[in-house]
C-alpha cells in the first residue's frame, strides 16, 4: 500500500452473536466518523467489526461497540490500537508480503482481536516482517499470522506474541531454516484451495510406486 493513506488507529470487536454484531456496527458508524473497514460473520457463528480512523473517532466508535457487547452480553473479544503498525494495518486489509530471512514464525490464536494485539506488539518491538494475517474466515474462528526474518528476531517476536495473547494463544511454531519449496508456496498464501501443486526434484509419482490395485 505504498503511497496510500493509512488510518492512525484501528479497533476490532468480535461478537458471539451475529445479531448483536450487526447492531453494534450500526451504532458505531452512527456515533463516530470512522471507516467501516470490514464487518461480517465468521465461524463459528460470530461477527467481526473492524473500524479505522483518527485516534479520537476510532476510540469513540470502539466504546460504542463495547457498550452494545456488554449490554447484550455477546462480546467475545476486542482490541483498540491507537497507533497501529503499518505492517499490521496493511495485512489486516489483505496485503501480503513475501517471506524474508531464514526463519518463519507462525502464531495462531482463539480470537482475532487477540492476534492483532499480539502481532502489533511484536512488529513494533522487533524488525520482523508480517507476511500474512488471517482473521476468522476459513479458520473456524481462529486467527493466524506469519512472521519472518532472522532467527533471533523471529524468536523474540514469538515470545512477545505468547505474552500478549495469554490464554487466547492456541499455538506458535518456529522454523529456523524454512524449506525453500515451502517458502515459495507460503508466499502465495496459507489457504488450501488456491495452493498450486508443487513437485520438487525426486518426488514420487503414482506411476513410479507399486499400488495394491495394480498387483
Amino acid at each position: 500500500m505504498k503511497g496510500e493513506k493509512r488510518h492512525g488507529a484501528m479497533a476490532l470487536l468480535e461478537f458471539r452473536s451475529i445479531a448483536s454484531g450487526v447492531l453494534a456496527s450500526d451504532l458505531m458508524v452512527k456515533r463516530s466518523p470512522v471507516a467501516l473497514l470490514r464487518c461480517g460473520s465468521i465461524q463459528p457463528g460470530r461477527f467481526l467489526i473492524l473500524v479505522g480512523g483518527s485516534v479520537a473517532s476510532t476510540e469513540e466508535a470502539y466504546a460504542a461497540g463495547m457498550r452494545v457487547g456488554e449490554a447484550e452480553r455477546s462480546l467475545a473479544d476486542h482490541v483498540f490500537l491507537g497507533d497501529v503498525h503499518p505492517y499490521l494495518h496493511d495485512a489486516v486489509l489483505g496485503v501480503r508480503r513475501d517471506l524474508v530471512g531464514d526463519a518463519l514464525g507462525v502464531v495462531e490464536t482463539a480470537s482475532s482481536p487477540a492476534l492483532l494485539a499480539a502481532v502489533d506488539a511484536a512488529v513494533k518491538s522487533t524488525p520482523v516482517l508480517l507476511s500474512e494475517t488471517r482473521l476468522g474466515d476459513g479458520l473456524g474462528g481462529h486467527a493466524l499470522a506469519l512472521l519472518s526474518g532472522n532467527l533471533h528476531d523471529v524468536e523474540t517476536a514469538l515470545e512477545i506474541c505468547v505474552e500478549r495473547a495469554g490464554s487466547r494463544l492456541l499455538a506458535r511454531t518456529l522454523m529456523p531454516r524454512l524449506d525453500p519449496d515451502l517458502r515459495s508456496i507460503l508466499d502465495g498464501g496459507t489457504r488450501f484451495g488456491p495452493c498450486p501443486p508443487h513437485e520438487p526434484a525426486g518426488a514420487e509419482f503414482p506411476e513410479e510406486v507399486e499400488c495394491a490395485w495394480d498387483v
